[in-house]
C-alpha cells in the first residue's frame, strides 16, 4: 500500500448511535449524570480510604486503585462522547483517537489484572487469616498493584501502535461511539493477521488467565467458607466475596462478550450498548456494590463528614 493513502487520514468520524438522532439529547443527559455520579462516588471512596487509618489495609488500597482507575477510564472517553452527542461534526483527531485508545484500553487491561489481584487478596484473607498480615505486606501489595498497571499499559501500547501504523486508505468513518480497536481494524486496508494474532494472545493473557485465577481463588474461598462453624462468620465472608463477584461478573461479562464474540462486518448497536455498560454503568456501580455498602466504609464516611461539618460550624 502507498504511504500517501495512509497519511491522508488526519481525523476520524465517530458515527456510532448517530442513526438515532432523537436519542442524542437523552444519551447526553444520561451519560452526564452517570459521569458526575462516577466522579463523586469514586472520589469519595479514595478520600476516605486515605483519611481513615482503619482503612489502610490491602483490600482498601486495591479498592482505591480501582476507584482511581474508574475515574481515569471514564474520563478518557465520556467528555469526548458528550461533545460528540451535541456536535454535528462528530470528529476526533488522529492523535486524539490514538491517545483515547491507548488510555482506555490500558485501563481496561489493568482492571482485568487488578480484579484477579483482589481475588487473591480475598483468598489469603479468608483461607489464611492468621498469616494474612505477613503474606499481604505493604511491599507485596504495592508491587502487585503497580504490576497490574504496567502489564495493562504494555499490552495496550503494543496493540495501539500495531493498529495505528497500518494504512487506513482514506477511510476515516468509525462505526462506534469511541475509538475502539475492533472498530478501527475494520478500516484497515492491509493484512491484519498479525494484529488478530496479537489481539488473540492478549485476550488470553489479559482476560482468560486472570479469570482462571479468580475462579481458582473462589474455589478455595468457598471451600474455606463452608468449613466456618459460625453462621455470622460465613455471612460476613460471603458478603465480602459477593461484592467482588458482582463486579467481576459485570466487567468480565461485558468484556468477554465484546472481544471474544464472532466478528461481523458491521458493528452492531448491541456492541455500543455493551461499551456503555462496562464503560459507564459498571464504574458508576462499583463504589455502591463494592464499597459504599460496606459497614467499615459507611462508618468512615460518617466520621469524615461529621468532622468537616464540625469544622465548618466552628
Amino acid at each position: 500500500m502507498k504511504m500517501e493513502n495512509y497519511s491522508t487520514v488526519t481525523e476520524f468520524c465517530l458515527v456510532g448511535l448517530s442513526q438515532y438522532p432523537e436519542l442524542q439529547l437523552f444519551l447526553f443527559v444520561l451519560c452526564l449524570i452517570m459521569y458526575v455520579i462516577i466522579l463523586l462516588g469514586n472520589s469519595l471512596l479514595i478520600i476516605i480510604s486515605i483519611l481513615d487509618s482503619h482503612l489502610h489495609t490491602p483490600m482498601y488500597f486495591f479498592l482505591g486503585n480501582l476507584s482511581f482507575l474508574d475515574i481515569c477510564y471514564t474520563s478518557s472517553f465520556i467528555p469526548t462522547m458528550l461533545i460528540l452527542f451535541r456536535s454535528e461534526t462528530k470528529s476526533i483527531s488522529f492523535i486524539g483517537c490514538a491517545l483515547q485508545m491507548v488510555v482506555s484500553l490500558g485501563l481496561g487491561c489493568t482492571e482485568c489484572v487488578l480484579l484477579a489481584v483482589m481475588a487473591y487478596d480475598r483468598y489469603v484473607a479468608i483461607c489464611n487469616p492468621l498469616r494474612y498480615p505477613i503474606i499481604m505486606n505493604r511491599v507485596l501489595y504495592v508491587h502487585m498493584a503497580a504490576w497490574s498497571w504496567i502489564i495493562g499499559y504494555l499490552i495496550s501500547l503494543l496493540q495501539t501502535v500495531m493498529t495505528m501504523i497500518l494504512p487506513f486508505c482514506g477511510n476515516n468513518v468509525i462505526d462506534h461511539i469511541t475509538c475502539e480497536i475492533l472498530a478501527l481494524l475494520k478500516l484497515i486496508c492491509s493484512d491484519i493477521t498479525i494484529n488478530v494474532i496479537i489481539m488473540t494472545v492478549a485476550s488470553i493473557v489479559i482476560l482468560m488467565l486472570p479469570l482462571l485465577l479468580i475462579f481458582i481463588s473462589y474455589v478455595f474461598i468457598l471451600s474455606s467458607i463452608l468449613r466456618i462453624n459460625s453462621a455470622e462468620g460465613r455471612k460476613k465472608a460471603f458478603s465480602t466475596c459477593s461484592a467482588h463477584l458482582t463486579v467481576v461478573i459485570l466487567f468480565y461479562g461485558s468484556a468477554l462478550f465484546m472481544y471474544m464474540k464472532p466478528k461481523s462486518k458491521d458493528t452492531n448497536t448491541s456492541d455500543e450498548i455493551v461499551v456503555l455498560s462496562y464503560g459507564v454503568i459498571t464504574p458508576m456501580l462499583n463504589p455502591i456494590i463494592y464499597s459504599l455498602r460496606n459497614k467499615e466504609v459507611k462508618e468512615a464516611v460518617k466520621k469524615v463528614l461529621s468532622r468537616h461539618l464540625h469544622l465548618l460550624k466552628s
